[in-house]
Parts: C-alpha cells; sequence; structure tokens
C-alpha cells in the first residue's frame, strides 16, 4: 500500500508547478490580470516578481497539514513517555515510515515518496514542534543517509537498501560502506545517557573483524571524509529545521500560557515588558526561517549554498537556545517542572550548538566564505 505522502506527491507533482521551478526554467506565469517572466539571474530585473520564501505549492501545504496532523495525533500522546524512558514507541516508528517520512526524496521506483529536498525541510520543521527527538530520526535519514546513497550508491546498493530505507524499520550500520545489522563482529554499544533528544538513542559501534564485501563499498574508496563533509553541508539545512521547529513548538506553548495566566487583574501577555519580550523572539524566529527556507531553496536550485547552510544552522540554533530559555522563564515556576513541555524543549536545543559543526565552526566556515567574496 502507498505510503499517504507518497500519493499526495504522485497526485500533484506532475501537475503543479513548484513556485521556484519558474524561476529556475524561465517559464512565462500567465494570470487572469497580468503576464509576468522571470527568469534564474541573482538580481531581479524590471517587472520581475519573485515568490517569497513562505510561499509553498498545493503539495508543500498537503504535506505540512499531513506531518501536523501525525504529529498531533500520534506522536504528542507518546512524547513524555518516551523522554522518561529514553526510547523511542515502536508506533511512533512504524508511523514514520508508514506515513512516507523517512524516504521523502528517494524515488517511487525504491518505494520513497518522490518529494523534494524542500519537502524534507518542511517535514523535519513541524516534527520538531512536537518532538525533536523523531525529527533528529528523520532529519538524519532524509538529509543524510538517503542523499549519501542516492548520490554515491550503485544501483544494485540502491535496489538492496534504499527500499528498506524508505518503508523497512529493520535497518542498521550506514557509512561510506553498507553493513546490514546482522552481520558478523557488528555490535551496537550501550545507549548514551543524554541531556536532550532522549528518545533518539545514540549508540557506539563496535566492529571486531568485520568483513566488508566490495560490492558494499558506498563511492569511491578513500574518499569517506569528502563525502561526510559534503552530506554535512546539506545536513546542517536539516539541523537549522529542526532547531527552527524546536524553537516554534515551544514559543507556542508559552505564548499560549501568557495569554491565559493572569496576574494583578490582567493576562501577563498585556504587560508591556512582556510583549516587548514576545515581540523580540518572534522577530528572532521569522528570521531564522527565512534563513533557513533561503538555504533550502538555494540547494535545490543547484546554486551555492554553503555559507548559507552554515548561516541557518548557526542562526537557528541561537535563537532555539534564546526561546527555550525566555519561555521559561515568561511561564515562571511552572516552565521548570515537566508538567508543561519548554524544559524539554530547552533540554534538546542545546545539542544544536554542538553536532553537525559546532557554532564556532559554522563562524569560521562562513568568515572564510566571505573572506573569499572580497577577492573577487
Amino acid at each position: 500500500m502507498a505510503a499517504p505522502l507518497a500519493r499526495i506527491c504522485g497526485k500533484f507533482c506532475r501537475h503543479l508547478s513548484r513556485p521556484w521551478s519558474t524561476l529556475q526554467l524561465g517559464i512565462r506565469n500567465r494570470s487572469s490580470s497580468s503576464a509576468v517572466e522571470l527568469s534564474t539571474g541573482n538580481e531581479a530585473m524590471p517587472g520581475i516578481v519573485c515568490p517569497p520564501l513562505q510561499t509553498f505549492s498545493e503539495e508543500e501545504n498537503m504535506m505540512r497539514e499531513a506531518v501536523k496532523k501525525f504529529a498531533q495525533e500520534q506522536i504528542l500522546p507518546c512524547v513524555s513517555e518516551m523522554d522518561e524512558n529514553s526510547k523511542m514507541d515502536e508506533r511512533v516508528i512504524r508511523g514514520l515510515f508508514e506515513q512516507g517520512l523517512m524516504g521523502v526524496e528517494i524515488d517511487p521506483q525504491y518505494g520513497g515518496t518522490g518529494s523534494s529536498f524542500f519537502a524534507s525541510i518542511l517535514v523535519i520543521e513541524e516534527l520538531a514542534k512536537v518532538d525533536p527527538s523523531i525529527a533528529v530520526l528523520c532529519d538524519i535519514q532524509n538529509t543524510l543517509i538517503n542523499t549519501l546513497l542516492s548520490k554515491l550508491g550503485t544501483e544494485e546498493q540502491k535496489q538492496n537498501y534504499l527500499s528498506r530505507l524508505s518503508t523497512d524499520m529493520g535497518y542498521k550500520g550506514i557509512t561510506c560502506f553498507l553493513l546490514d545489522r546482522e552481520t558478523d563482529g557488528l555490535h551496537i554499544g550501550k545507549k548514551e545517557n543524554k541531556l536532550g533528544l532522549r528518545a533518539s538513542s545514540t549508540c557506539p559501534l563496535h566492529f571486531d573483524n568485520v568483513k566488508v564485501p566490495e560490492k558494499n563499498i558506498l563511492g569511491h574508496v578513500g574518499h569517506g571524509y569528502k563525502y561526510a563533509i559534503g552530506m554535512l553541508n546539506e545536513g546542517r539545512i536539516g539541523i537549522a529545521a529542526q532547531m527552527l521547529g524546536l524553537a516554534q513548538g515551544c514559543f507556542d506553548h508559552a505564548v499560549a500560557y501568557t495569554r491565559q495566566r493572569v496576574q494583578f487583574r490582567k493576562r501577563i501577555f498585556d504587560f508591556q515588558s512582556m510583549q516587548h519580550q514576545i515581540a523580540h523572539v518572534a522577530t528572532q524566529l521569522e528570521a531564522a526561517r527565512l534563513l533557513t527556507y533561503n538555504a533550502a531553496r538555494l540547494k535545490e536550485a543547484g546554486r551555492p549554498f554553503i555559507k548559507e547552510a552554515c548561516m541557518a544552522k548557526y542562526f537557528t540554533a541561537e535563537v532555539a537556545t534564546l526561546t527555550t530559555s525566555k519561555s521559561i522563564e515568561w511561564m515562571g515556576g511552572v516552565g521548570f517542572t515537566k508538567d508543561y513541555p519548554v524544559e524539554k524543549f530547552y533540554r534538546d536545543c542545546k545539542i544544536g550548538t554542538i553536532y553537525e559543526g559546532t557554532s564556532n565552526i559554522q563562524l569560521t566556515t562562513m568568515a572564510k566564505f566571505i573572506d573569499q567574496e572580497y577577492d573577487q
């Protein structure tokens, strides 16, 4: 049975033009009142109308709504228990596969949804609004593992593994070579007891005299570092989407509380100092969203995006830290308890400044690109 998102994509991808595809192809967009021609250049020509970054195709809107509904109905009821037990609910994992969320960009011939990189970013953002632990599982698989295998894998490897990555819960062990979990000598170590993202397992892998068949080599021998670094550039946009969704989810809970909580005969939202803080954080969130969407659009358009990906990851991690901290302060004592989800968002966001390149690494990379730009 086809996954729900695959059905959505199959129905619309052939008939709908994504809002940015007209920019890539220079297609004339006609309406009843005007006709404007869009081009591929970086600078706008007279009369050109470029769609806002938050303009979504019908397919993308339907996907966002489908993921939002899935997250609210199937993930949200399990969040506290998964965090407490440091274990992901099997029903949630099964739901991710059944909904087609673990193979968003994988070609339908391999059992995937056949959608776009930007769609992956939207999926990650929506999942992170409810539980970043689930979002990081979806993020790593879609922006790193699936991409690496799709770009470098042989046809035999794609047939063997891509179909399992998009539909099978039993895969494990993939770097620049491919291994089945049952491979002799491969052992999964003790699960780390982490501060945040507790439902998402982090375990060391032990290789004891493991023999890797030549057919399982992914790409070229000796090019693993280059592949890993290349995938991180795309993965950083995924992390940015995760931090963005996390921050937005926390912000939504906190603002709702300030609009309900009454002190001194008025909502705490109505105090001017509170309004200024909320408006400031909302502005930071919007800027983070635009950075993330812009990096994703650039990647999809085949244009340079490494600097923009670093900017998005760096800034969204900083905004997530600010948002979650402020949210606890706005809610006071109850924000410090596990009765509300903001303390979990606070713990989950810390990893954003660390994995897939620390914030200092992002700043260093950005500075190198800025230096090169001024050489031209």
